[in-house]
């Protein structure tokens, strides 16, 4: 059989220290939880009320719309393969003519509730802060995989593809690849954009044809830029200038890994919306960003200053963060964007229960707002460093 990426398996050193996160949270963490639903049998815990539902989501971009002339809230609707999903998608504009266009993704991966979460706190901000709309306008997506989400509200925390089974991030027609040997996380789908919510991201994206593509996502700390699908070919467009950006911008907001994404040659992975926009639509300026990590944030950072600072990472960094230098960080820390082959990399069955939930979202309220609002200003950053380049 092929051999394959296998996404956000955990070494057994994580093992044990997850098991040691859902012990410790329960007792110290106190935080505090909606009633148990009784919709979903044999899952623990329940979701921190902190944390929105999808109908809180919609509800509170309603109330934001209601005080926010700039901003229009709509929703969209696509069928396909038997499937239909409805999107909301956020539109914030003011009176000029701005010269960027940000479209900015959230909750591809179910599990990754914090992704939305920072998206509405985003929302809110750009409405606040309205001299950002003097070079940019703003479209949205916050729950891009709704029907999985719901599922994730109810307890079932592990679950990341959509209901049929498909990674949402895997289904891009941009070096697609797939068979049978994939693994249930990181399943591509019968073929690229073979699935509703896929065929409706490409339509809003397209038709709006942005000059900045932001996709976030959690379960580790890293931002990154195209390519993903190799390490072999470097972004042919504004090279120097995302990597700039994303110097700055991880100096101010993340401290951590950052640079090209890539995957080691002889490991298949299909192709992403990272890629996807950056290729097909010409977008200027396109990212990706990981925002969260449920272990020990600071042991990450210091191996990342580690690898950095020894002769030649710069150049590597800049080229592809899946290159044998950096291979080691990323076989402890895996990420979404950066694939390497490990002996170690098991199926991310190791995580189970509510500690899926501790890995991919922060799990008290002070985590939760530390963290919205650190990259809620990360975006802000993001985008206005971009409008100072175009």
């Amino acid at each position: 059989a092929p051999r394959v990426c296998r996404e956000m398996a955990m070494p057994n050193l994580m093992k044990h220290l997850i098991v040691a996160w859902t012990v410790g949270t329960a007792i110290a963490a106190k935080t505090r939880l909606r009633p148990r639903s009784e919709s979903v049998a044999g899952f623990e815990r329940s979701l921190p009320s902190f944390y929105h539902t999808s109908q809180e989501l919609k509800d509170e971009l309603q109330k934001v719309a209601e005080n926010c002339p700039e901003m229009m809230l709509r929703t969209e609707t696509a069928s396909y393969a038997g499937r239909s999903v409805e999107l909301d998608v956020v539109s914030i504009k003011g009176n000029g003519q701005p010269k960027n266009k940000a479209f900015l993704l959230f909750g591809e991966h179910a599990r990754e509730l914090i992704s939305a979460e920072s998206g509405l706190h985003f929302v809110k901000t750009v409405c606040e802060q309205k001299d950002v709309l003097r070079n940019n306008e703003f479209m949205m997506v916050l729950n891009a995989n709704p029907g999985s989400r719901a599922k994730v509200e109810q307890g079932d925390w592990c679950l990341r593809v959509n209901p049929n089974g498909v990674d949402l991030n895997r289904n891009w027609d941009e070096h697609w690849e797939g068979d049978a040997s994939y693994g249930t996380d990181t399943n591509p789908g019968q073929g690229p954009f073979s699935e509703a919510e896929t065929q409706l991201l490409k339509k809003l994206v397209s038709s709006y044809e942005p000059t900045t593509f932001l996709t976030i996502h959690s379960g580790t700390l890293g931002m990154y830029m195209p390519w993903a699908f190799d390490m072999q070919h470097l972004a042919d467009r504004n090279q120097e200038s995302m990597m700039q950006i994303l110097q700055k911008v991880d100096e101010d907001h993340c401290q951590c890994p950052f640079g090209a994404a890539g995957r080691e040659v002889g490991y298949s992975c299909p192709g992403t919306c990272l890629d996807w926009v950056f290729d097909k639509l010409k977008t200027p300026y396109a990212f990706a960003y990981e925002i969260y990590y449920g272990g020990s944030p600071d042991e990450l950072r210091e191996r990342w200053q580690e690898k950095v600072h020894l002769p030649g990472a710069s150049l590597i960094q800049a080229q592809s963060l899946a290159h044998p230098h950096f291979k080691d960080l990323y076989i402890q820390y895996p990420s979404s964007f950066i694939q390497v082959a490990s002996q170690h990399h098991e199926e991310n069955n190791a995580l189970q229960g509510f500690a899926c939930f501790g890995m991919f979202n922060p799990d008290t309220e002070e985590k939760y707002r530390e963290t919205v609002e650190n990259w809620s200003k990360a975006y802000l950053d993001t985008v206005e460093q971009v409008a100072l380049k175009l």
